[in-house]
């Protein structure tokens, strides 16, 4: 019999650190749970629903208080607990568009600044009105959330496209050095390789930030990232407000544990236009309607048709609606 205290004293030891781990996962989504009042039940289980969240980035780093007036990045994503199925796109953040509060339209401007009139509120009806899709539960990281996250994971895997010179999180120039390659990030520089305009544009820069979002996914479900979930959970609680409650993110997290996720994204076609000397991103009408209609398919609110087709490419018409009205 004494062969087995050996074994069982790994398993006592697991169980503590395992019970450690959920009891400040819990506390870590206690702080970041934030309900705010959307005017309708959201009637999913994300135990066995698609469900849709929006991804929002505030360029707030300033005692941690997520008080930025505008978005730095939004991301819209669908999520198949069932097929391992995760859609996403991102949404420029200079997209020339209705901002909707309270189910008004206010104005029209740069999608980001939906944040300043009614921070997630507003922002998710914005996003909602523009796509046509519901938006179940929202997330919204500060930048600091984004380093850590990372930097608890030992790194993220990227395949960086061309050589940078950017500066770092504090705004110090040509802090970080980037070449050109596969190698391992840090939060620092996965930080540097997302907000970068100096390589492409801001659509790309939506692309890039679906990838590094893939990235850190893939490092947090590996086996050998288990041992830091602990640092990262923390990171979380202090850096993120979300109105999804705990049991749901890890019952989400589980279902990513059980096998792995395929990721499909999608970008907007686009054109840009000039409106008081400042740029603007026009998504062209009818990408935004293939988009949504992909996503519409993944939460069942359509039936797939000939653009589900596995040889189906879209061409956009390049026709716009805004403009035109300023060229």
């Amino acid at each position: 019999m004494s062969f087995m205290i050996p074994i069982l004293t790994v398993l006592l030891l697991v169980a503590v650190y395992a019970a450690k781990m959920f009891a400040t996962a819990e506390n870590a989504a206690g702080e970041s749970y934030h309900s705010i009042d959307r005017g309708k039940e959201i009637e999913v289980d994300p135990l066995k629903d698609t469900i849709s969240l929006l991804v929002m980035g505030v360029d707030d780093t300033e005692n941690r208080n997520l008080g930025s007036s505008r978005t730095d990045s939004l991301i819209y994503l669908t999520i198949d607990p069932k097929s391992h199925e995760v859609n996403m796109v991102s949404i420029p953040r200079d997209t020339y568009t209705e901002i909707v509060k309270d189910g008004q339209v206010l104005n029209y401007n740069k999608i980001n600044s939906a944040y300043e009139y009614g921070e997630e509120k507003t922002t998710i009806e914005t996003v909602e009105n523009l796509l046509d899709l519901p938006v179940h539960y929202y997330a919204t990281f500060n930048f600091d959330a984004f380093l850590d996250i990372i930097d608890a994971l030992g790194g993220i895997e990227m395949d960086v496209p061309v050589a940078i010179s950017e500066q770092n999180s504090e705004g110090k120039m040509h802090q970080i050095e980037l070449q050109k390659g596969y190698q391992t990030l840090n939060g620092e520089e996965a930080l540097a390789l997302a907000r970068t305009r100096k390589i492409d544009n801001d659509v790309k820069r939506g692309e890039r930030q679906q990838e590094i979002i893939q990235a850190i996914v893939k490092k947090a479900l590996s086996v050998g990232s288990v041992t830091k979930l602990a640092d990262v959970i923390e990171v979380i609680g202090s850096n993120m407000r979300t109105d999804m409650h705990f049991n749901d993110m890890l019952g989400v997290a589980q279902s990513g544990l059980t096998g792995a996720y395929t990721f499909h994204s999608y970008i907007f076609d686009w054109t840009d236009f000039k409106k008081n000397g400042a740029s603007m991103v026009e998504l062209f009408p009818d990408s935004v309607e293939y988009i949504s209609h992909k996503f519409k398919v993944a939460l069942d609110l359509e039936e797939p048709d000939e653009r589900d087709a596995e040889d189906y490419q879209f061409q956009t018409n390049y026709q716009t609606e805004y403009a035109n009205q300023y060229n």
